[in-house]
């Protein structure tokens, strides 16, 4: 298996991997020791340059995808040049891409599945879109099973970044109740068990909502983190005063608003969610991801 973009969740995806040999593309060379002492071999390797990427397509049967697209643009080119190297080699027989919920852009609150039709508002999520498109044509092209895992905003207490305490502690304010969008939530952890799911299980062309069970609204999900960790609650803004106080980044996921079913996940990739609510995985006395060691390795790529 090869995993592209092995961060916080590869890893994570990478400690918990049994009967596979699994190679991780990285640009960065410091990353190959913590890759090495996670398991993988390494491969250097660059999305932004397609000469870099030489053998990818006769190393692998499978594809975890979990690399960003580039930071502009409507079009995701670097999954467009992933693909056109994993075509030179025939081999790859299923590929899990990890998108966005970001795709569907404001719902206003409602509550769906995953036929809903994406409707981006960002060119963020048009990048995504564009990426999911490419790698479903890819699929019915190359007779490859693609599955689709669309993720909402990932945390952890061990994950950097992705603690939401670090928001608290800066004092970022939220949007008043009257103004608050729903928001949806998934546990590190959870996320990389729903990657190994459905590289077992996904369908081909299927997409699947990669959440948990928690419907709140922003300012309540960092209500519960301040009560969790004993820290003081965010401040309340209205939406107009918010505008000129965060950044426009910012305002975009103040202006979102869903609530996501995910009875795909449960029933067809059969994950039982070891966090199934927030408070499951905010608690300070939750399990923590545990590391391993694994023989060393590396392969440059042409």
């Amino acid at each position: 298996m090869l995993i592209v973009g092995c961060g916080d969740v590869g890893l994570r995806v990478l400690r918990r991997l049994q009967g596979w040999r699994v190679l991780a593309l990285t640009s960065s060379v410091d990353k190959l020791a913590t890759l090495r002492a996670a398991g993988a071999v390494p491969l250097l390797g660059n999305l932004d340059d397609a000469g870099s990427l030489g053998r990818l397509g006769g190393l692998a049967d499978a594809v975890l995808h979990l690399a960003p697209p580039a930071s502009s643009g409507n079009d995701d080119a670097r999954t467009a040049r992933l693909l056109q190297a994993l075509a030179r080699g025939g081999r790859v027989r299923r590929i899990v891409y990890a998108s966005t919920t970001g795709v569907y852009g404001d719902a206003l609150g409602a509550r769906f599945d995953e036929t809903r039709a994406p409707h981006p508002q960002t060119d963020r999520a048009r990048r995504r879109v564009d990426a999911e498109v490419r790698l479903r044509w890819y699929g019915r092209a190359f007779g490859a099973c693609v599955s689709v895992l669309r993720i909402p905003g990932i945390y952890a207490l061990d994950r950097k970044g992705g603690d939401p305490r670090e928001r608290l502690a800066r004092g970022t304010p939220v949007l008043a109740a009257d103004d608050d969008v729903y928001t949806n939530h998934v546990h590190a952890d959870d996320l990389a068990r729903a990657c190994i799911a459905a590289l077992h299980r996904g369908a081909p062309q299927r997409i699947y909502h990669a959440c948990d069970d928690t419907e709140l609204k922003m300012g309540e999900y960092f209500d519960l983190v301040a009560e969790l960790s004993g820290l003081p609650r965010p401040p309340r803004l209205a939406r107009d005063e918010a505008c000129q106080q965060l950044s426009v980044v910012q305002m975009s996921f103040l202006s979102e608003s869903r609530r996501l079913i995910n009875t795909r996940l449960k029933r067809e990739l059969r994950l039982r969610l070891r966090y199934p609510t927030v408070r499951d995985g905010l608690r300070p006395d939750s399990p923590q991801s545990c590391s391993t060691t694994a023989p060393r390795g590396g392969l440059r790529l042409p």
